[in-house]
């Protein structure tokens, strides 16, 4: 079993008196690829901002794994959604001066626009790209990035099924390489296709933390011994 990375413990954000998280707790191992899931409104965008240190936490904290208060900027790599910085700035510039100005992965450049399909229109700027280009042209900015652990607000958002399934298999390929994703997804059953475990995040709190069999046997426990053939069957008896 991989190793635990980054330990998220009791994290809460509160917007007002309203609670956006409450107590928020799980594991991110080595290595793994970890699908945050859950319903619009769950709080999934904000917990990513309170760990990439975006949003102040009203409490709790992210560890290393031996229990050390983790630095964000030094750890975590944050790419949210529907943004797009230096929307003048042509694709080829955007990547060099990221790698530039965040010491990025400049040895991994040429294989990401590869991966990625981003040769066609890097002479253009990231503004009069379609959503889905610009979503691959956010997704190589993090694959740049130096950072270990890097977090995806709806990395496939945007994309067509094609599309989709060659993401997959470009962030599977990193991660075999070592890097950890942590990745928001709105969609439960584009998540099961290729995530490696699972953070289930309904109404600010973690209702479950597994791989699809361990939430699996959570839910039949929960639920008088049904099966549970789905992620997304999984998590309506969860939740």
């Amino acid at each position: 079993m991989p190793e635990t990375m980054l330990r998220v413990r009791n994290v809460q954000k509160r917007f007002g008196q309203a609670f956006a998280l409450k107590d928020v707790s799980f594991e991110i191992r080595d290595g793994e690829v970890l699908g945050l899931i859950g319903p619009n409104g769950a709080g999934k965008s904000t917990l990513l901002e309170c760990m990439a240190g975006q949003l102040p936490m009203d409490g709790g904290a992210v560890l290393n794994g031996d229990g050390r208060p983790v630095i964000a900027a030094d750890t975590l790599f944050y790419v949210p959604d529907g943004i797009t910085p230096w929307a003048a700035q042509r694709v080829s510039w955007l990547l060099d001066f990221f790698i530039g100005y965040f010491a990025g992965r400049a040895e991994l450049r040429d294989s990401v626009v590869e991966q990625l399909e981003l040769s066609s229109f890097l002479r253009q700027s990231l503004g009069t790209l379609s959503k889905g280009q610009r979503k691959r042209v956010l997704v190589a900015m993090g694959l740049l990035a130096p950072q270990p652990v890097l977090m995806i607000d709806e990395p496939l958002d945007g994309l067509d099924l094609k599309q989709m399934q060659e993401l997959a298999r470009v962030l599977r390929a990193h991660a075999s390489l070592g890097r950890t994703l942590f990745l928001s997804i709105h969609q439960i059953s584009d998540a099961a296709r290729f995530c490696d475990r699972f953070v289930l995040l309904s109404g600010g709190r973690v209702c479950g933390e597994g791989t699809v069999k361990e939430l699996a046997e959570i839910a039949s426990a929960r639920d008088g011994a049904r099966t549970f053939a789905t992620l997304e069957e999984v998590f309506l008896a969860i939740a």
